[in-house]
C-alpha cells in the first residue's frame, strides 16, 4: 500500500474510481517477422503498423503476414475491437480500433479482453491524453514509449451505463466536428477556386466595365515604341532586332511583325479580349533585368525561403554579411518589381517588391519583371500569378532534379494589355475582392 494523492489530478463524482491502464485489460506488444524471410509476408493475416493507425477504426492494413510468421515469430493475434496505441517516433499516441483479427508490429500496444470498461470510452480518454504519452518519450530523435509507462497511467471509470451514454456523446458531437472541417476543408478549397477565378476575369476584360474613353493599350504602346526610337537615335539604347508588334489586321485577325517579317499569330492567341487591350510579348511588357552585387558591410537578400508562396508575398529578407554573400545574390530589385521564379515555377514564388524592400538584392533564381511603362505594377503581380501565365510557363520546364524556365520563357509568353487606367480599376476592386475573401480565411484558421 503506498499513498497516490499526488498522481489523482481531480475529484471523482461519486460511483466512478480511479484505476491503472494495466488492470483495466491485457495490454500486449506486437513484432517483426524477420524481414529476410519472404515466406513470413504476403499472407491472408493482417499486420498492423503505426503508419496504419488513424484516430478511428482502422479501415486500411496494406501489409499482411502468413500462418508460417505467427506460427514461428513472436506475433500474436489481437482480436477486432481493440484499441491500438502507438509507442514510437512521430506517431506517439496516435490510436486505432481493429475491424477484424490483426497482428502488429512491437511498435503498436494493444489493450485486449477489457474488463468493466467500454472500448470508446478507452479510445476517447487515451485520445485526450495523447500529450501526455507524447511527453513521455524518451530517446533522441526518434522517442518511444514502453508497454510499461502505459499501464501505470491512471484512468478515470464510470459505471459502464454512464460510459456506455458517454461514448455515445462523445461519438455524436465528434462527427459533427469532422462535418465542420469537412465542410472548412471545401470552403478553403472554394476560395482558391474564387481567387483564381477572379484573376482569370480580370486578365480577361471582365472584371470591371469598359471605359471608351480610356486611351487604348495600343496607342500607349505605339507611344512608348516612338520614345524607344527616339533613344536609338541619340544612341542611348541599341535596337532590338527581335522587338515585336501584335496587331489586328482588316481581316480580324491577329498579326506579329518581327523586323520586315509579319506572320498571322491566330493559332497561338489563348483568348479574346477586349478592343482597348492589347496582346504583348514579355520582352515588349518588361525592361531588362540589371545585376547589382552587395556592398556596404551588410545587405537584405531574397531567396525562395524569403517567399510565401500561399500568400505571394515576402515574409522577411535575409540580412547577411557582404563578406558572405552567395553568388547568386545580384539580381537588382525596386519599388514595384515583380519576382517569379524560375525554378519550379508551379509552386509560385512569386511576390511583389514594395518600398520596403527596394533596397534588396534578389537571387537569380528569380525573373525580376520590371514594367516597360505599359503595365501598373500592381496589375502585372496580378497578371503573373495568375493560372494563364503561371500553367502556360510550367509547360516550359526543364530539369528532373529541380526543373525550370528560362528568361526567355518569359520574354517570349504572350500577356494581355488593358488600358492603363483599366489597370488600375482592376487591381482596385480586386484588392477589395481579395481583402475580404482573405478574411474569411482568416476566420477560418
Amino acid at each position: 500500500m503506498k499513498c497516490i494523492e499526488d498522481e489523482i489530478p481531480f475529484e471523482l463524482p461519486d460511483g466512478w474510481a480511479w484505476a491503472r491502464l494495466g488492470n483495466i485489460g491485457e495490454w500486449k506488444a506486437g513484432a517483426t517477422p524477420n524481414r529476410k524471410c519472404l515466406e513470413y509476408y504476403n499472407g491472408d493475416i493482417p499486420w498492423v503498423k503505426t503508419g496504419d493507425l488513424n484516430d478511428d477504426y482502422i479501415k486500411e492494413i496494406p501489409e499482411t503476414i502468413t500462418k508460417k510468421a505467427l506460427k514461428e515469430t513472436s506475433v500474436s493475434i489481437i482480436p477486432k475491437d481493440t484499441v491500438l496505441i502507438a509507442m514510437y517516433g512521430a506517431t506517439i499516441g496516435k490510436l486505432g480500433i481493429t475491424t477484424c483479427d490483426v497482428t502488429t508490429n512491437q511498435a503498436c500496444c494493444a489493450c485486449c479482453n477489457l474488463k468493466g470498461v467500454n472500448k470508446k470510452f478507452l479510445f476517447y480518454f487515451l485520445m485526450q491524453h495523447k500529450s501526455n504519452f507524447i511527453s513521455m518519450g524518451f530517446g533522441g530523435a526518434q522517442p518511444n514509449i514502453s508497454k510499461e509507462k502505459i499501464v501505470q497511467v491512471i484512468i478515470p471509470v464510470p459505471p459502464i451505463e454512464e460510459q456506455n451514454k458517454i461514448t455515445a456523446k462523445l461519438t455524436e458531437l465528434f462527427t459533427f466536428v469532422k462535418k465542420i472541417e469537412s465542410a472548412k476543408s471545401t470552403l478553403q478549397s472554394t476560395i482558391q477556386q474564387t481567387k483564381s477565378k477572379i484573376l482569370d476575369l480580370a486578365i480577361r476584360g471582365k472584371l470591371v466595365p469598359q471605359d471608351p474613353n480610356d486611351e487604348s493599350a495600343s496607342v500607349l504602346l505605339e507611344r512608348i515604341r516612338a520614345e524607344k526610337e527616339e533613344l536609338i537615335k541619340q544612341g542611348k539604347i541599341k535596337r532590338d532586332k527581335k522587338g515585336s508588334v501584335i496587331f489586328k489586321g482588316d481581316d480580324n485577325s491577329y498579326y506579329e511583325k518581327i523586323g520586315n517579317k509579319i506572320e498571322n499569330i491566330d493559332n497561338i492567341i489563348p483568348f479574346e479580349i477586349p478592343d482597348t487591350w492589347q496582346w504583348c510579348r514579355g520582352s515588349s511588357c518588361f525592361v531588362g533585368m540589371e545585376s547589382e552585387k552587395p556592398s556596404g558591410e551588410f545587405f537584405d537578400y531574397i531567396d525562395i525561403d524569403a517567399i510565401d508562396n500561399h500568400l505571394h508575398r515576402i515574409k522577411k529578407t535575409k540580412r547577411m554579411l557582404v563578406s558572405n554573400a552567395p553568388s547568386r545574390a545580384s539580381r537588382a530589385v525596386k519599388t514595384g518589381s515583380v519576382l517569379f521564379s524560375l525554378v519550379r515555377p508551379y509552386l509560385e514564388n512569386i511576390a511583389l517588391i514594395d518600398e520596403k524592400y527596394a533596397n534588396s538584392i534578389a537571387s537569380t533564381g528569380f525573373y525580376v519583371c520590371n514594367s516597360s511603362g505599359v503595365l501598373y505594377p500592381e496589375y502585372m503581380f496580378c497578371l503573373m500569378i495568375s493560372g494563364y501565365v503561371v500553367n502556360g510557363l510550367n509547360q516550359f520546364m526543364k530539369g528532373d532534379n529541380s526543373p525550370s524556365i528560362s528568361k526567355d520563357d518569359i520574354e517570349n509568353w504572350l500577356y494581355p494589355i488593358p488600358p492603363f487606367n483599366e489597370q488600375k480599376m482592376i487591381c482596385h476592386k480586386m484588392k477589395r475582392l481579395f481583402s475580404e475573401i482573405e478574411a474569411i480565411e482568416k476566420s477560418l484558421s
